[in-house]
């Protein structure tokens, strides 16, 4: 199902992907849908909801812009695919996976002025999700997946991978869209296996301290701390319990290690509770 052209609008970071390969294997990353609730992110003209249609028990698709859910509405052809006109970041994933009887699965290609937001949203719902297929800017992609160690192992990749493991699948060129955006994009695979409880932290508050220890990347994880506000006997006394040396940096530790970190240097006020954020996706 492709309803057509329709001019794409760039305040709301529309480029509709048009390439039959790629749509063929994203909807193939997502595995056996056949049982279960699929819900797409943004289905603009509608060339991935009308594959998905043959696969998924139930489709749910999350359209914004108006016009196009109408036009939507009037292409779809089975009772199995509902379109809801409403902000991605307002959906209630909970409430759909509660009458589904099982958690979700998500596929989408986001705008990338809200890719962080989303993100969000999506972590904060992962009791009601199994996996995600997305499509993000090349370089957030990279950022998410990226290992310990790596040169773009950072924040991102640290609050992403608490929620579960992703894998970078694929990269498309600009031409695969219409309008071309001006970056590459790349596919990947989230599934939700959220690790604070293995991990024995509180969800808020690790991040929140991943936050400080990330503040500068090219400082060391004891230098951020210290600038932080924790004390630097605090500091040396953790870094040691956690078998991290004192010169090391945040982009190298493991999520295990960094917890190691975390749990040493627990108590201090930096660990209060507070929402967890994600930095903002790099400018076009």
């Amino acid at each position: 199902m492709l309803i057509g052209f329709m001019p794409a609008k760039p305040k709301l970071g529309q480029n509709f992907l048009h390439d039959a390969s790629a749509i063929r294997r994203i909807v193939a990353a997502l595995g056996d849908v056949s049982e279960e609730t699929v819900v797409e992110i943004g289905p603009g003209n509608g060339a991935l909801t009308g594959v998905l249609a043959h696969h998924a028990a139930r489709l749910i698709a999350i359209e914004l812009d108006r016009e196009l859910a109408r036009r939507l509405r009037s292409f779809v052809g089975s009772q199995r695919v509902s379109i809801v006109e409403q902000d991605a970041l307002q959906f209630d994933f909970t409430a759909l996976a509660a009458e589904a009887g099982r958690k979700l699965v998500v596929v989408g290609n986001l705008p990338y002025y809200i890719t962080s937001p989303i993100l969000l949203h999506l972590a904060a719902s992962h009791a009601a999700l199994d996996r995600a297929v997305l499509m993000v800017q090349r370089e957030v992609a990279e950022r998410i997946v990226a290992p310990p160690g790596s040169r773009d192992h950072g924040l991102l990749s640290v609050t992403a991978q608490m929620y579960g493991p992703a894998e970078a699948l694929f990269t498309l060129p600009p031409g695969a869209f219409s309008p071309p955006p001006q970056v590459y994009s790349t596919v990947f695979r989230w599934r939700f296996a959220p690790r604070f409880a293995s991990l024995k932290v509180d969800e808020h508050a690790f991040l929140a301290f991943a936050r400080k220890a990330f503040a500068q990347k090219r400082k060391t994880l004891a230098n951020n701390l210290r600038a932080a506000g924790y004390a630097p006997t605090r500091i040396t006394d953790a870094l040691e319990r956690a078998g991290v040396p004192p010169s090391a940096r945040a982009e190298t530790l493991s999520l295990e290690a960094m917890a190691r970190v975390f749990h040493g240097i627990d108590g201090s006020p930096t660990t209060r509770s507070a929402p967890p954020k994600l930095p903002a996706a790099p400018p076009l």
